[in-house]
């Protein structure tokens, strides 16, 4: 226990050497005012064939973030990272750190980034507590500035995907399988560049050993992050579409986390849409149920009109699943009728949409002034859509 925690403490001194030797060089190469770092940091982890590359680009969609992911491997294959490898030097946790808030810097990640593979190591996720540290003091020190907009309130997400040993080995073969198959059919047609097929691909030995590392030396780093950030746990053991439903159970937006705490405050007064949507079906139920008992004869009028005037009109456009109806119907001067009209086609499937438009119509021309007389008169527009018609043919 205690040569654990000696371990630690080197760790946590190598790393605030090595993030206040970084930061300090940053920040004189580029200046304060321009240390503009992602809202949003996603940390992905994951063993061996737990599909991360796959979840990426899920993850990605369901944050709306249109930047490439920052894969760790992909970035230490940089020329800054290569010409130190040239020189026969070793790309350590300094240089991976360095080359990332780099690349954090650039303007597309302005928004948020989603990181492959980083944290690995126990001194790069202590670098990460640190930089999260400078970003919210960056944070509160242009809040009441022009530049605020540069420095929003700093969120991270760490998730890790997981899968066990025997699946992680049973993924990392079929890959292999794929490949060679996908090369074998590059050779034949001399159509597209031929994959890297590495020992791990076809080695089940060799698979082993590549998962065992990952939690011996990389798992402990991202389980580490759970005692500071919303961290995220994800089963990647079933089917893909299964585990989407798992990273989107995970990463529901949470104002409170997300939002600077002004905005926040300004927000809380208006009612989530999924507090809304929760009972709206009852709510929709109990005013129809209103509409024949407390005002029957007006409803009877609004149904026959969609039955006989406006259904025709709909069942036309069935294929596509859109419809626009104008109707000039006197039964609408009533405000209540219009709420019975959207009420109906709710309930049936429809989403209802109605716009109130006056037009003036000349009516009459004096002969003598030549003055236009006018009449005005208003129409509605109900635009519905509901799901179309798929056409089949063959």
């Amino acid at each position: 226990m205690e040569q654990n925690s000696h371990t630690a403490d080197l760790e946590i001194k190598d790393a605030q050497l090595i993030f206040d030797t970084v930061w300090d060089a940053l920040e004189e190469a580029r200046g304060r005012e321009h240390l503009r770092f992602p809202k949003e940091l996603i940390l992905l982890g994951g063993a061996p064939g737990s599909g991360k590359g796959t979840q990426t680009q899920f993850i990605m969609r369901v944050r709306g973030l249109t930047c490439p992911p920052i894969v760790m491997s992909a970035l230490l294959n940089m020329p800054e990272a290569q010409r130190i490898k040239d020189a026969g030097g070793l790309v350590g946790d300094k240089e991976v750190f360095e080359i990332l808030l780099h690349k954090l810097l650039e303007l597309p990640f302005r928004d948020g980034a989603v990181l492959d593979g980083f944290p690995r190591t126990r001194v790069q996720t202590e670098c990460l507590k640190r930089l999260v540290d400078k970003i919210q003091a960056l944070h509160q020190e242009f809040a009441d500035t022009p530049l605020a907009i540069n420095f929003r309130r700093p969120t991270v997400h760490a998730m890790a995907l997981f899968v066990t040993e025997q699946t992680s080995v049973a993924r990392q073969l079929a890959r292999g399988e794929q490949i060679i198959a996908a090369n074998k059919e590059v050779e034949e047609t001399g159509v597209g560049s031929k994959e890297e097929l590495r020992k791990t691909d076809v080695d089940p030995e060799a698979a082993r050993h590549r998962y065992r590392v990952f939690k011996e030396q990389t798992w402990d780093a991202l389980t580490s992050l759970k005692e500071i950030y919303h961290y995220h746990f994800v089963n990647a053991e079933g089917p893909i579409k299964e585990v989407e439903q798992n990273i989107v159970r995970e990463l529901q937006y949470q104002s409170s986390l997300e939002l600077d705490p002004r905005t926040f405050d300004r927000l809380r007064p208006l009612p989530l849409a999924q507090d809304l949507t929760l009972h709206a079906r009852q709510e929709l139920i109990r005013r129809l149920d209103s509409y024949e008992l407390d005002s029957r004869e007006l409803f009877v009028q609004v149904v026959a009109l969609v039955r006989d005037k406006f259904m025709p009109i709909i069942e036309r456009h069935a294929v596509a699943g859109r419809a626009i109806v104008n109707s000039d119907d006197s039964v609408f001067e009533d405000p209540l009728a219009l709420s019975m009209l959207i009420d109906i086609f709710s309930e049936r499937g429809f989403q209802c949409v109605v716009d109130k438009t006056i037009n003036e119509i000349p009516v009459y021309l004096d002969p003598g002034t030549h003055a236009i007389t006018c009449a005005s008169k208003v129409v509605f527009r109900i635009k519905l859509t509901f799901p179309g018609s798929e056409i089949r043919r063959g």
